[in-house]
């Protein structure tokens, strides 16, 4: 199966996600998520399709390390000092690794569904601007002398993926709408803390990401709303019915009210479920 042209990107967006989400080098899977979005916003992709361009891969690829482990079975670390800090860096660096994966994956997988050209431009610029924070956080790790890799890491987020694999309206509810919206809640302390430390690179590389999720939680909520609209159903509780079905867990207080509200989640969104599940 032809994957690339001539001109040395992806033939299709599927492809392209598709090559994204298998390959195992985090290198080329930075590199090919700015190729395949640069392509698409110039007009020089298909969209393609899994039947055309393969399926997706049910798991991503990763390089020899981290080890995986199970999130139960992470060693736990103080945040405090140098090491304490490398960790949390390590960990928000696989974060948005998986993060550029579930994004290329959300474009690949449901490709075959009838959607505006609008999706596919919201969800690409999310894909490269998920591969811009692992970059960050990649450099950020290398001058503090280490790399991604050196510490364990959990492989519980990609189950989510899995979860929701079948159902687009699912995977908006769970991965944009519960995991990034998450995002907004922890980052903001974050920033004080690395500021407070006198840490202003980390701090600056947080603050991108966190006004990037922003947008991120907005595509989320704009396109379950779409769905929603397009069979008749209440968008909140269809999010309600998919989070108690598909994601393992509590939804946490406190809430960063003000930036969900701004990214369009509102209260009546998630504070049931806090109340319901935590």
């Amino acid at each position: 199966m032809q994957s690339e042209n001539c001109s040395g990107h992806a033939r299709s967006l599927v492809a392209g996600a598709r090559a994204i989400v298998s390959t195992g080098d985090t290198s080329e899977k930075v590199r090919l998520a700015h190729a395949t979005a640069r392509a698409w916003f110039r007009r020089e992709l298909s969209l393609g399709s899994p039947f055309q361009d393969g399926a997706m891969p049910d798991r991503p690829g990763r390089p020899n390390k981290p080890v995986l482990l199970a999130p139960r079975d992470m060693p736990k670390r103080a945040l405090g000092g140098d090491a304490g800090r490398l960790a949390l860096i390590h960990s928000l660096a696989h974060i948005e690794l998986n993060a550029v994966d579930l994004t290329w994956d959300l474009i690949g997988r449901f490709a075959n569904t009838r959607l505006p050209r609008s999706y596919y431009d919201d969800w690409v610029r999310v894909g490269l601007e998920e591969a811009k924070h692992f970059s960050m956080l990649e450099d950020r790790l290398a001058k503090l002398g280490a790399r991604y890799g050196d510490l364990p890491a959990h492989d519980g987020l990609w189950q989510a993926a899995q979860e929701t694999g079948h159902d687009l309206a699912a995977r908006l509810a769970i991965i944009p709408l519960v995991l990034e919206a998450r995002g907004l809640d922890i980052t903001p302390p974050m920033i004080e803390k690395a500021e407070s430390l006198g840490d202003e690179e980390t701090a600056r590389a947080l603050t991108v990401i966190y006004r990037d999720e922003k947008n991120h939680v907005a595509f989320g909520a704009k396109w379950f709303r779409f769905l929603c609209d397009r069979i008749g159903i209440r968008p909140e509780p269809a999010f309600h019915a998919y989070v108690r079905r598909h994601f393992k867990g509590a939804l946490k207080p406190p809430f960063n009210d003000r930036a969900r509200s701004e990214a369009g989640l509102t209260p009546g969104f998630y504070k049931p479920l806090a109340r319901i599940i935590g």
